[in-house]
C-alpha cells in the first residue's frame, strides 16, 4: 500500500539518519523561503486573505494563540499557515523540483513552521519534519508526473497538501495509524487546477495556502482520531485511478514509492532568480546573455528585427502576448523575454509595474515568435531547455548598407537547479534585495537552528 509505504517512512525519520547534504539544503530552502513570503505577503493576494481573516477570525478557542505570520505580524495557527502559504507562492520566486513538477515549499514549510512555532518544537524537529514533507511530495510528483500535471492539476497543490499531512504528522509526533489518517485525508482535500494560472489570476497563490491548511487539519483531526482512507492514492476510486490515469500496476507502485523514498531528493530542488514560471527561466537566462552581447556591441531594441524561441512544449504553451496583470506576466513568455532584452533582466518590480511597460517593449514583445522544437522537447524533464535567437540590423562602417546578424544562446538548464546552483551568499542577497532594510544580520541564527527552539528562532526574525 502506498499510503503505508508514505507513512512508514515519515514516523521513521530522524535527524540522525538525514544526511548533512539534506540539512544544509533545507536550511538554504528555508532562507530562501523566509525571504520570499516576506516579500510576497506585501502583493495583493497576501494582503486580501489577511484583511478576510481579521473580518472573519477563523481560529477558535486554544487555536487562536499568535505563531508567525509573515509580513503582517502574528495570527491563528489554521489561518497562520494557510496566509504563509500564499505569501510563499505569490511572487513565483519559491524552490521547485524539475523531475516532480511542483513547488514543495510553499506548501510544506508553512505547515511545519506553524505546527512547530505553535507547539515550540526545537529546529532539529522542525528540520525533521520539513525534509520529511519534501520527500513525500517530490516522491508522488515523480509517479505521477507529466501525466497528472498534463492532465491539468497542478501539482504544488495536489501534492502539496500530502507533503503538508506529512511534515504536520512528524511534528504533531503521530504514530503509524495515525499518520496514514492523516494522509488519507489530505488526499480526499487534494485539489488544484493549472487554469488558475493560466488565465492569470490569484487562484494559483491560493493552491499553496489550502495545501498548507489542508494538510495541517488533516494531521489535527488524525490526531483527535479522525480516520482517512489507507487506500486513498492507490484505490479504485483514489488518486491514482481519478487523477492521473496511470497504466501502472500496484504491485509497481508500491515498488517504485519504496525505492525512491529515502533518497532525500530535497538536494534536487531547484532556487528562482525570476518571478515568473519557472518554464520560462531557460529562455530568459539565455535573453540575458544576449543582451550582454547587444550591450557591448551597442545594438539598441530598435535595430532587433526579429527574435525566434525554440524551446520544450510545456515552455511554448505560455505564449500570452497581451498580458494585462502581474499574474498573467509571470505566464507570459514573450513579454519576459521582451522585459530582459531591454533591462537585462526581470525582477519583483518589473512584473509589478505591468501597467508602465513601455510601448517600445510590447513592440517587442510581438516581434517574437515562439516554435515547438521537437529535438529540444525530447530532452524533456532531465532538461528544460531553450535557443533564443536574435536577428538585428546593423549599418555598415561605410554607412552606405545596412546588414543583418545574429546571435544565438542555448540553455539547457536555468541556473538555480542542483547542476547549476546558487551559491548560500547568492540567496542571502536576493533575501536583502526583495527585502531592503532587513538586517541580513539576523540570519545567522539560522546556522544553529539545530539547537534553538523555532518560536525562538522566529521572534528573533521578526
Amino acid at each position: 500500500m502506498i499510503t503505508t509505504s508514505l507513512a512508514s517512512f515519515i514516523i521513521n525519520l530522524h535527524i540522525d539518519g538525514i544526511p548533512l547534504f539534506a540539512l544544509e539544503k533545507a536550511k538554504l530552502c528555508f532562507t530562501d523561503f523566509l525571504g520570499v513570503s516576506l516579500r510576497g505577503s506585501r502583493e495583493k493576494s497576501s494582503q486580501a486573505i489577511w484583511d478576510t481573516i481579521e473580518s472573519i477570525k477563523l481560529s477558535p478557542g486554544d487555536l487562536s494563540k499568535e505563531i508567525t505570520v509573515l509580513g503582517h505580524g502574528g495570527g491563528g495557527l489554521l489561518e497562520g499557515c494557510l496566509i504563509n502559504g500564499i505569501s510563499a507562492h505569490a511572487l513565483d520566486l519559491d524552490d521547485g523540483h524539475r523531475i516532480a513538477q511542483l513547488h514543495p515549499g510553499c506548501s510544506v514549510i508553512p505547515a511545519a513552521l506553524a505546527l512547530a512555532e505553535y507547539h515550540d518544537k526545537s529546529g532539529k524537529e522542525f528540520l525533521e519534519a520539513m525534509i520529511a514533507g519534501y520527500e513525500v511530495a517530490i516522491v508522488l510528483g515523480i509517479m505521477v508526473n507529466p501525466v497528472h500535471r498534463n492532465k491539468g492539476f497542478h501539482s504544488t497543490s495536489t501534492l502539496g497538501v500530502f507533503g503538508a499531512a506529512a511534515a504536520a504528522s512528524k511534528i504533531l509526533g503521530l504514530n503509524f495509524e495515525e499518520t496514514v489518517n492523516a494522509l488519507g485525508l489530505a488526499g480526499t482535500q487534494s485539489a488544484g487546477l493549472l487554469e488558475s494560472g493560466h488565465s492569470g489570476s490569484m487562484g494559483k497563490h491560493l493552491h499553496a495556502g489550502h495545501a498548507a491548511h489542508s494538510g495541517v487539519i488533516s494531521a489535527l483531526l488524525a490526531q483527535r482520531g479522525f480516520t482517512g482512507s489507507s487506500s486513498i492514492l492507490e484505490g479504485k476510486e483514489g488518486f491514482l485511478k481519478c487523477m492521473c490515469s496511470t497504466i501502472k500496476e500496484k504491485e509497481d507502485l508500491v515498488d517504485n514509492v519504496t525505492s525512491l523514498l529515502g533518497q532525500f531528493h530535497i538536494k534536487d530542488v531547484y532556487l528562482k532568480r525570476y518571478p515568473v514560471c519557472r518554464h520560462l527561466h531557460s529562455s530568459i537566462d539565455s535573453a540575458r546573455q544576449i543582451y550582454k552581447e547587444l550591450q557591448l556591441k551597442r545594438i539598441n531594441i530598435n535595430q532587433i528585427d526579429h527574435i525566434k524561441v525554440r524551446t520544450y512544449k510545456t515552455a511554448a504553451e505560455h505564449d500570452n502576448y497581451y498580458p494585462e496583470t502581474p499574474e498573467s506576466l509571470r505566464q507570459s513568455l514573450p513579454l519576459s523575454i521582451a522585459i530582459t532584452l531591454c533591462g537585462g533582466d526581470l525582477g519583483v518590480d518589473d512584473v509589478k509595474a505591468i501597467s508602465q511597460i513601455s510601448p517600445e517593449v510590447r513592440a517587442l514583445s510581438q516581434k517574437i515568435a515562439i516554435e515547438l522544437d521537437e529535438k529540444l522537447d525530447h530532452l524533456q524533464p532531465h532538461k528544460r531547455p531553450s535557443r533564443v535567437a536574435v536577428t538585428y540590423n546593423k549599418i555598415n562602417m561605410g554607412g552606405n548598407e545596412l546588414n543583418r546578424y545574429s546571435i544565438e544562446k542555448t540553455t539547457l538548464l536555468p541556473q538555480g537547479e542542483s547542476e547549476n546552483p546558487f551559491t548560500k551568499e547568492e540567496i542571502l542577497h536576493k533575501f536583502q534585495f526583495l527585502n531592503s532594510g532587513y538586517d541580513i544580520r539576523k540570519l545567522e541564527i539560522l546556522n544553529e537552528m539545530e539547537s534553538l527552539s523555532i518560536r525562538y528562532l522566529m521572534g528573533n526574525f521578526n
